[in-house]
């Protein structure tokens, strides 16, 4: 049933429509049954019903998401559709969001048939130029129109390879022919196997291997349904294929590092190239610090920095925090810092970790060395150098804008405070994202419940339409546009993507303020620390639902409501009611604060359990007592391990933000460690 947020939003929308004089929508095509007909067609095309399609697609003329409907009708029959309905589509929708997304899909096929005349034709008109595979089709017919092939090309090429998810068609024959013209090494095909085989992509591995040695390819599915059969079945390291033996070492590696290691020590060491041993040795200790196990340094002290890649070296760091005499650990996370790439280096995660370990290596000694001026003179006291290219690092990322932006700040000795907000945007500017066609479009199919196709037609308009996206007041103008229609996930990443400026209205809204503030006072928790959670959780989207069936402002999953009602004596509920704004609230605040409860009053813990459920975090706590931003860093799970960062500098921000006083992220992160042997056991039943 539509809501009456819904309905409000779409009269505000249509009404932006009407302001814009399109004169494709028609006083019929605002109608009700109008939508209805867009939604069947969204329907049809999950179904991969092309008939459906094809029968709906007039009745979608002259509605506000035409270009939508008709994009669904064509991109179901791509394959065989010819190449005058591809252009004509495109010319009919010149300038929009589908026009770029269908020039995106058919740039696939053209690439794929093998079309490289059509595909230079077309490929200089790609405005999102975001796509892997067909930025290697396009490195390809470079290549082959030109008949050269650079360095930067090869490295453009690999850095799309290595990144892509899937095996894909593009990356695989651009490799294949760099390859071939000896523009790309073996090793550096095989490393694309490696990094396949352990995030258990088979194809990929099996046509990286198809290019360097397509008599071994049958292997590889061999290795990925059983590493050990087939490392057991090469008895001896006689001819045995030692790329593949890496391969499967790795492979292995995945769900039983220890038995890999094992394994490599003693009997496959010997065949392999030190960079494979190295790598072999980088995959077992990475997987062994996913398993929070304390050999993982000790696997890792075998490989040699200079063969791994930042991934690899981003566990040696992580696996490093975990030591459990500190001093130890910083030697090993800077050296393995500076191996890596330059981009690596930027990322803010081992700037300040590079910064905290130049100045762990210092501690205890001197803050200053005597220094004699180049051309002589009287020596001087400066700092030590070490601990001045600490502080150079973190002048460089502290900020109030993430999680480790602010613990650099209080490195620095400073505190986290609401930053002044840039100047209002204008009448003008305002007018301006009241007309962009691209936003009202987004907007409109968020309203009728074509949210993915919404956000993606919002963040086309805002990011990729033009290059470089939209500039800084047009994006604050944008961001104040969603906000005005409380689209509250549109209006956060729309203005996170300032530079300039931070406007802390728009990036950390606080929508049903009375009933959040005064539910968390109520049961004793920070309501900064609740507007935190949401707006990692939801982004105030209040029918948002997961994939695993979370429901809501606060993402309640049934079950977790069911046992939580029960638990708070709330009468009468059902799980219809998690959608329910208020019940949402006290449902998730009483289970959050359940969780505080059961975690001693860890925010970093609790935020943990919220995300990935209490048992796992009562796991990982298991190990050295240590700080709170190292402990986070180490949460083997990607999205718990951002979720809980995110979740606390969220709730530094809104404290600073609602009680106007400097904040400190370092207070709220404490230290984590093991249950102490005394520490009562509160909600053991947790679910």
């Amino acid at each position: 049933m539509t809501t009456l947020l819904t309905v409000s939003l779409r009269s505000l929308i249509l009404a932006c429509f009407s302001a814009l004089a399109l004169t494709s929508l028609t006083s019929s095509a605002l109608a009700q049954n109008r939508d209805d007909v867009i939604i069947e067609m969204s329907n049809a095309f999950k179904r991969g019903d092309k008939a459906r399609l094809t029968a709906l697609l007039p009745q979608a003329r002259g509605h506000a998401l035409e270009a939508q409907a008709a994009y669904w009708e064509l991109k179901a029959r791509l394959e065989e559709a010819s190449a005058q309905e591809v252009q004509d589509m495109m010319a009919r929708y010149a300038g929009t969001y589908h026009e770029d997304r269908l020039r995106n899909d058919w740039l696939l096929q053209l690439g794929k048939r093998r079309d490289y005349t059509s595909f230079a034709a077309e490929y200089p008109k790609f405005r999102m130029n975001d796509d892997k595979e067909v930025r290697c089709f396009a490195l390809l017919v470079d290549s082959v129109r030109t008949g050269s092939i650079s360095k930067d090309m090869s490295a453009e090429l690999l850095r799309n390879w290595y990144g892509i998810r899937d095996a894909d068609d593009g990356c695989t024959q651009a490799a294949e022919r760099f390859y071939a013209e000896r523009k790309i090494t073996a090793l550096e095909v095989w490393r694309e196997a490696r990094i396949s085989m352990e995030a258990n992509r088979a194809r990929a591995a099996a046509n990286a291997v198809l290019i360097v040695a397509p008599e071994a390819a049958a292997s590889v599915s061999e290795i990925n349904a059983s590493p050990v059969r087939f490392l057991a079945s090469r008895a001896t390291a006689t001819g045995a294929r030692k790329e593949l033996v890496t391969l499967a070492l790795i492979k292995m590696a995945t769900s039983d590092p220890d038995g890999a290691a094992g394994l490599l020590d003693a009997k496959w060491a010997p065949l392999l190239s030190a960079e494979e041993r190295s790598w072999a040795w980088g995959v077992i200790g990475k997987q062994a610090a996913l398993k929070l196990s304390d050999q993982a340094n000790a696997y890792y002290a075998n490989a040699k920095n200079e063969h791994l890649n930042d991934d690899l070296l981003g566990w040696k760091v992580r696996a490093a925090l975990r030591a459990t005499e500190a001093p130890k650990g910083w030697p090993v996370m800077l050296a393995a810092i500076n191996d890596m790439s330059e981009d690596g280096r930027k990322d803010p995660t081992f700037a300040y970790w590079k910064a905290r370990a130049l100045k762990g290596i210092v501690n205890g000694k001197p803050t200053t060395v005597m220094s004699t001026p180049a051309g002589g003179g009287t020596p001087t006291a400066v700092l030590r150098p070490e601990l001045a290219e600490a502080q150079s690092l973190l002048e460089g990322i502290a900020s109030p804008r993430g999680f480790y932006e602010m613990l650099a700040m209080e490195e620095l000795g400073q505190r986290i405070t609401a930053p002044a907000r840039p100047a209002p945007v204008t009448a003008a500017e305002k007018e301006a994202a009241r007309t962009n066609a691209g936003l009202n479009r987004g907007l409109y199919a968020i309203a009728i419940g074509l949210r993915s196709e919404g956000v993606r037609e919002w963040n086309y308009s805002t990011n990729l339409h033009t290059k470089g996206g939209m500039g800084e007041r047009e994006l604050l103008a944008a961001a104040d546009f969603a906000c005005e229609r409380q689209v509250w996930d549109r209006c956060i990443n729309t203005s996170e993507r300032t530079k300039e400026g931070m406007d802390t209205e728009q990036r950390f809204p606080m929508p049903f303020k009375d009933s959040v503030v005064r539910r968390s006072k109520e049961i004793g928790l920070d309501p900064a620390y609740v507007y935190g959670l949401i707006r990692q959780e939801s982004r105030f989207i209040m029918d948002a639902r997961s994939s695993v069936g979370a429901s809501g402002l606060m993402q309640v999953m049934p079950a977790t409501a069911r046992w939580t009602a029960k638990k708070i004596g709330l009468e009468g509920f059902t799980a219809d009611q998690i959608n329910n704004r208020d019940t949402n609230i006290t449902i998730g605040t009483a289970y959050l604060k359940l969780a505080l409860d059961d975690f001693a009053g860890s925010m970093p813990l609790a935020a943990a359990a919220y995300n990935a459920g209490p048992n796992r975090p009562r796991a990982w706590r298991n190990g050295p007592l240590m700080e709170a931003a190292a402990w986070a860093e180490n949460v083997p799970f990607a999205e718990t391990r951002d979720y809980v960062k995110k979740v606390l500098s969220n709730t530094t921000m809104y404290a600073a933000i609602l009680t106007g006083q400097p904040q400190s992220i370092k207070a709220r992160l404490g230290s984590v460690g093991p249950r102490e042997g005394n520490a009562p056991e509160v909600n053991k039943d947790l679910p």
